[in-house]
């Protein structure tokens, strides 16, 4: 498997979210897209550690590989009260990251529940059978806020500073000051860059993958 740059992750990143809104809004249910929810999450694992797929997913048990070489195990929920992880392949990993996919307002969110090294995993996972499980339950379990969010891309163009999240979310700034909503901006500079504001599906983009978009063109205009 070729290397994929930030670029190309957090495009793919936008892509499997706007799939997985689709399913949704054709009425799948979200229990039956296990698999692009998984890819999801490994994306952004990768996404936000700056890191790669891993080569052969899953056969020694982790997911991704971060920048530093840390070998990262990804485990993505929408629901449930738990997730685990094999004692028999725990040695393999370096750092266990678990995530939990929601909708709000028509948009996918994700949230990170834990981000754990292997040892801290050790510590807090409950033993059970050759497994070590961690609660994902929400009322057992307050979400972390990541008010601190870093930026993983950010470009500056005609006064802007866009900026996409690790969790995430695009930001746009000017002058200093935070603007909100951002999608009108990012369809201005669409329109300026013949970016389609459609989705495959002749939806509207949403935030997310509208932002990677206009965040990408601007990156080709300006290496050239």
């Amino acid at each position: 498997m070729r290397s994929l740059s930030q670029t190309q992750i957090i495009q793919s990143l936008g892509e499997a979210l706007t799939w997985r809104e689709r399913e949704l809004a054709w009425g799948t249910p979200a229990q039956e897209l296990r698999h692009l929810t998984g890819r999801i999450g490994e994306l952004y694992a990768a996404m936000i550690t700056r890191g790669q797929m891993a080569t052969s997913v899953n056969k020694m048990g982790y997911d991704v590989v971060g920048r530093s070489g840390e070998r990262i195990s990804v485990k993505t929920v929408t629901s449930g009260n738990h997730v685990a992880f094999k004692k028999s392949t725990i040695s393999e990993v370096d750092r266990v990251l678990v995530l939990r996919i929601e909708d709000i307002d028509g948009e996918t969110t994700i949230d990170e529940l834990y981000d754990l090294s292997v040892d801290e995993l050790g510590e807090i996972g409950r033993p059970y059978e050759d497994t070590l499980r961690l609660t994902t339950n929400l009322k057992q379990f307050e979400k972390m806020e990541r008010p601190d969010a870093r930026s993983v891309v950010e470009v500056v163009h005609e006064g802007y500073d866009i900026a996409a999240l690790e969790t995430g979310t695009i930001r746009v700034v000017r002058d200093g000051v935070e603007v909100a909503p951002v999608k009108p901006v990012l369809r201005r500079l669409a329109d300026q860059l013949n970016i389609t504001i459609l989705n495959a599906n002749g939806n509207p983009k949403n935030t997310r993958s509208l932002g990677a978009d206009v965040i990408t063109a601007i990156q080709e205009v300006q290496s050239t």
